[in-house]
This record gives structure tokens, C-alpha cells and sequence, in this order.
């Protein structure tokens, strides 16, 4: 018996077989839920693709549907497609993030608000729109789980990302409250680094791998998802009915140590 038996998960940001989201998709899978998954832009193809790679239980298929959370018409017809579909969701899974170059690297000062913008956008705003589209269809609750990069602290190199993730979290509190009422819920988990296509356009990302494994007290392996997977399965399951608006953190510890 697998915790999500029976649930229908959506999961965004899919890219290759190393996304965190791919990991989670898997864990899903093998858990017992029925998954979609969600893509956009160029990159659609490239999930599609990787949808393919999956295990799916009886060699069925996964189908992907086009998301472009800058698009509320795709919401739209995401949601009339899953609602078609399934009738319902129980669970989604953000990890959708994304800045433009200025916004990233030595210089915090150099990215002007149009850069800015998009970055809010598309990795804090998405957050609430991705429950504009899905919520309808959780009549009987269910739950919203973020992947997050917890920014107590700046970060070299991170930057405005650092900063839409600040804002993420505040989104993830705010939605706590609106949906709890609804039996929604709305959790982050805060990732260790991993190995990412994402982790690769941040310039300045080794410091983060060079570092980690030797302060978390746990140790960190930039190379293994699956803590992180376990995580959000965990967050997404009926084991964690009274928890929202919290932050997990999956670093190996290093957030609790100051030096």
C-alpha cells in the first residue's frame, strides 16, 4: 500500500530525468497515484520527452499538458483538461522557477524591474496561480507543495532569485490561510543544492556544492534527489493533515548551523 494510493498529483517543472520534479513524479508513481504532468514554452517538448522515461505501473503513459503560468488562459484549459480527466486533484507539486541573466551572478544592483518582474512572475506569482487553476477541482481538500531554496540569509550569486524565493514563502503563508478553510494546505520544502539543469544556470554554483556536504551534519549529496522526493510525497499524502504553511527543510541540517 503506497501513501498516495488513489491520489491524482499534478506536477510542474519536469525538464530532464535530473529535475527534483522528475524524482518526485517517480515516487509518485511508485506510491500509488496517477500523475500529469505540466509544460511550457521550448521546453514542452523536452517534458514531453521525459515523461517517456518514466515507470509507470501497467507500461501506461503520462500525459503532459501545456502550462505557461504567464497565460492564465492555460489554466483555463489545463483545469478543463484534468477536470475531464480525473474530475478532481488531490495534490500539486510547484517547481516552477525562472530569472533572467541580470537577475543572477556578482552584481545584486545591475538587474532593472522589467528583469525583476519576470522572475517575481514566474517563480513567485505562479504559486498563486496554480491554485487559480486547481483549486476548483479539490472539492474534498487536498494539498499545494513547493520547491524552495530557504533565504533566511543572501546567497552569493543568487540574488534576485533569492529574493523571489523570499517572496514565495510569504505566498506559501498567505495561501495557508486563504485555503485552510477549504482543507487545502500549502507547504514548501526548502532543498539542499542538487544537481539540476536549474542549479546550472546559477552562476556561482559550486561554492554551493563545495560547501554543503562538509556543514550539514547529516552530510549532502548534490547528486541525490530522492530525500528531497520523499519530502514532498510525504507533504503530499494524508500523514501531514494538520501541517500548512510551514517550510521543511531537506539540507541535511545545514540551515541550522551558523558556521
Amino acid at each position: 500500500m503506497g501513501l498516495l494510493d488513489g491520489k491524482k498529483i499534478v506536477i510542474t517543472g519536469v525538464l530532464t530525468d535530473a529535475s527534483l520534479a522528475f524524482g518526485v513524479a517517480q515516487l509518485a508513481l511508485d506510491q500509488g497515484a496517477e500523475i500529469v504532468l505540466t509544460g511550457a514554452g521550448r521546453a514542452l517538448r523536452l517534458t514531453e520527452r521525459t515523461a517517456r522515461k518514466l515507470n509507470v505501473p501497467g507500461d501506461g503513459a503520462v500525459d503532459v499538458f501545456e502550462l505557461d503560468v504567464t497565460m492564465p488562459e492555460h489554466g483555463d484549459a489545463v483545469r478543463a483538461a484534468v477536470d475531464a480527466k480525473w474530475g478532481r486533484v488531490d495534490g500539486v507539486l510547484h517547481a516552477i522557477g525562472f530569472a533572467p541573466e541580470a537577475c543572477l551572478g556578482d552584481d545584486f544592483m545591475a538587474a532593472q524591474w522589467d528583469d525583476v518582474a519576470i522572475a517575481m512572475h514566474i517563480s513567485t506569482y505562479s504559486l498563486k496561480m496554480l491554485a487559480d487553476t486547481f483549486v476548483p477541482l479539490m472539492e474534498n481538500g487536498g494539498a499545494f507543495v513547493g520547491l524552495d531554496f530557504d533565504n533566511q540569509q543572501a546567497w552569493p550569486a543568487y540574488n534576485w532569485m533569492g529574493v523571489a524565493k523570499s517572496a514565495l514563502q510569504s505566498v506559501n503563508r498567505y495561501l495557508a490561510k486563504e485555503l485552510g478553510p477549504k482543507g487545502i494546505r500549502s507547504n514548501l520544502v526548502a532543498a539542499g543544492p542538487i544537481k539540476t539543469m536549474a542549479a546550472k544556470s546559477i552562476p556561482g554554483f559550486a561554492l554551493f556544492e563545495d560547501t554543503w556536504d562538509d556543514r550539514a551534519p547529516l552530510g549532502w549529496d548534490v547528486q541525490d534527489s530522492e530525500p528531497v522526493a520523499r519530502a514532498v510525497i510525504a507533504l503530499l499524502s494524508d500523514w501531514f493533515p494538520a501541517t500548512t504553511g510551514e517550510i521543511v527543510h531537506v539540507d541535511g541540517g545545514y540551515h541550522a548551523i551558523g558556521a
